[in-house]
Formats: C-alpha cells, structure tokens, sequence
C-alpha cells in the first residue's frame, strides 16, 4: 500500500466475492463488516490493522466513491446514539451488559477493563491493572481521611482498591445494571460496605464535595457535545483544593476534528455515541468550563497495545466458553476485530492512551516528579 514497513508483511484470504461490494459501499466499516460476515480472513489481523493505520491516506480514500452514499446514514446512526441521559443508558447496556460472565473470560481478576501499566516484561495483566491502580492512588497521594468521588465504577476494581489499601471513602457511580450488581456484591464479600457508597447515576446527577475525583477511561463515552458538561461537574464536586486524575483514550490533535464526525467500525458496533478525545480537546474544555488546571500527563499507548493483546489472547483461549454463552461466530469475529482494530491503532499510535492530573485553584502540589517506567 506504499509504505516501506518491510515488518508488515500481511496476507488477506478471500473466501467470498461480497468483500469486494462491502469495501467499495462501506469503506473502512466494509472491511470490518466483511470480515465479521467472514469473507477474508488473515493469520494476523492486527497487522493488518497496522497496515491500514499506515497508510490513512488510502483510508481515507476509501470513505469516498460509493462509500461516501452511505456516510450520510452511519452519521444518522451515530447522532441518534447522542449521550444524552437517556442515551447514555441505552448506550453503556449495548455494550457493558453483555453480561459479567462475557467479560470475565478475557479480563484479569481485578475486573479492570483498562490499561494496565507493564513494569516488567513477565508482568501479568492482573499485575498491569494492579499497577495501574497503585500509580492512581499514589499521583493523588490518597490518605485515609480523603473523600473521593469515581465516575465510572466498571466492576469496582478502583474502589476497592483504595478503600482497602488507602483507607480512605469511595463514593462510585455507574449507569450498568450489570455492572451495579456485581461490584455491590464484591464491596459485600470484601467487607467494604463501610468504605464505599455504590450509586446507580448519571453523572450529571452526582452532587457533594470531595477531596479527589478518579474517573478511569470514561470520557471517551461521554461524547465531545458533553465535554464541557463532563469538566464542569468534575470542577462542582471537587473542593477548592481537590485533585482530579483522569485516564483517557486520546487521538492526535490533528485528527480529533474529523474523527469526532466520523463513524468508524468502534462507534457503530462496539462504543455507540463515543467519541475518543485529544489533549487539546480537552484542555479546551478544561479552560472554557472548569477551573481546573493540568499539573501532569503520562502517555502510555504502547502499553495498551500489550493489554489489548493480553485480553485478546484470553478470549481467544476461551472461545468454547464464549460460545455456551449463546454467542454466535459473527460476535466472535467482531469481538476479535475489535481487538485487533484497537491492538493496531496503539502500536501505530494512531490512538493513545494518558493520565492527567488535574487540580483545583488552592491545591498545592508537591515539587516531584513520579517517572512512568517503560
């Protein structure tokens, strides 16, 4: 495709003569849709992936022609899936209440469906999402006194970790039934009850005033029309001198503004309403709707791509599992291009991934710095 990567050699089969009408009518979201129904297949998807990534102009390309007819209706598509309360909730059921089962068979114990940090080569993925949520807890400098306030709880992994290593209250909210249920049970087996307030709430709900605010790889589903919403009521519930540290997908300044209108194979099959923010985009925000100011980012992309490659390789194993659970093949293929797909933006860097900590006008932070090994 032009690129001289003489790593990225790749070989596409194709089994069906319909891969050839899905690209010229569906671009990028043909190819992925093609290859859900089946028609190509490939011994390493994600180079393929890293090939397309390489080669965005050809891409891009692709969303024109035929394709660009049916553009109009993908983006039709994705306005209705706004993030507004409603849509927020049938948004986070499309894709987080496919059951706590689905999700255990390719995540770690600690149920953290994020980066993991990778110290070392031969750390695990409970050990990356374990230092993960050390390097959080110790960027805000949590003590037993503190009052956070998480938006996001995800299965409760954060919460949990902080109110039994820390010490400290941990109010959490999330908008997933699923969700909801199976974090209340572990904070009861765990004996935390007393150190975690599980709320089932919209964001834009929460009220009170707390010393820290952690909101882990959730902005993403927010939507860019909400950024400002989202920024805003971070700033109301943090005290004057509260601290914010906030891990967030990004893309590159240069793409957000096309991206953010786009459709991708993401927004239309896996992530409905989402929108992946930039640095930019968000410090945007941050000055227009907030008093908060960026004190530090970490960008730790690379280390997605291995956590991406870690779950894949554990859904992979697990496929019998996944299949008792009623599952078709065209889910399972889906599911491994998503995968794949996201693999391959990271290692390309077309994607990335950070932490930020954000802080409030009177907050005082320490004069040190706290290097992201690699």
């Amino acid at each position: 495709m032009g690129n001289k990567r003489s790593d990225l050699v790749v070989e596409i089969n194709i089994l069906n003569n319909e891969f050839y009408w899905y690209i010229a009518l569906g671009g990028s979201i043909g190819a992925a849709e093609s290859y859900i129904n089946d028609y190509w297949r490939t011994p390493d998807l994600t180079k393929v992936i890293q090939l397309f990534a390489l080669n965005q102009s050809v891409m891009d390309s692709m969303e024109t022609g035929l394709a660009s007819f049916t553009s109009p209706i993908k983006k039709a598509f994705h306005w209705l899936n706004k993030n507004t309360h409603k849509g927020s909730k049938s948004n986070i059921v499309a894709h987080y209440d496919l059951g706590n089962d689905f999700f255990k068979l390719f995540l770690d114990p600690t149920m953290m469906y994020s980066s993991g940090i990778f110290y070392q080569p031969d750390d695990t993925m409970e050990q990356a999402s374990t230092n993960k949520l050390e390097r959080i807890c110790t960027r805000l400098k949590l003590r037993p006194e503190d009052q956070v306030i998480e938006i996001g709880t995800g299965w409760g992994g954060f919460a949990m970790y902080a109110a039994k290593h820390y010490g400290c209250h941990v109010t959490t909210t999330t908008i997933s039934e699923e969700q909801y249920a199976y974090a209340q049970q572990q904070i009861d087996n765990a004996g935390l009850s007393n150190k975690i307030t599980l709320l089932k709430q919209d964001y834009r709900e929460l009220t009170g005033q707390y010393d820290k605010l952690v909101s882990i790889e959730m902005i993403e589903a927010v939507g860019h029309q909400y950024f400002d919403t989202f920024f805003s009521k971070c700033s109301a519930l943090l005290k004057d001198d509260g601290e914010m540290l906030i891990q967030a997908i990004t893309i590159s300044d240069q793409r957000f503004n096309s991206a953010k209108k786009d459709v991708d194979f993401i927004k239309r099959y896996v992530f409905p309403g989402s929108c992946i923010p930039s640095i930019n985009a968000i410090s945007h925000s941050l000055t227009k709707s907030s008093d908060l100011r960026m004190t530090n980012m970490d960008d730790f992309g690379m280390h997605y791509a291995r956590t991406l490659n870690e779950w894949h390789k554990s859904f992979k194993n697990n496929i019998q599992a996944v299949k008792a659970q009623g599952f078709s093949d065209e889910f399972i293929r889906m599911w491994a291009y998503y995968f794949s797909y996201c693999e391959g933006g990271f290692k390309e860097q077309v994607i990335s991934v950070s932490q930020l900590h954000l802080v409030k006008p009177m907050a005082r932070v320490p004069m040190s710095l706290v290097a992201l090994e690699t």
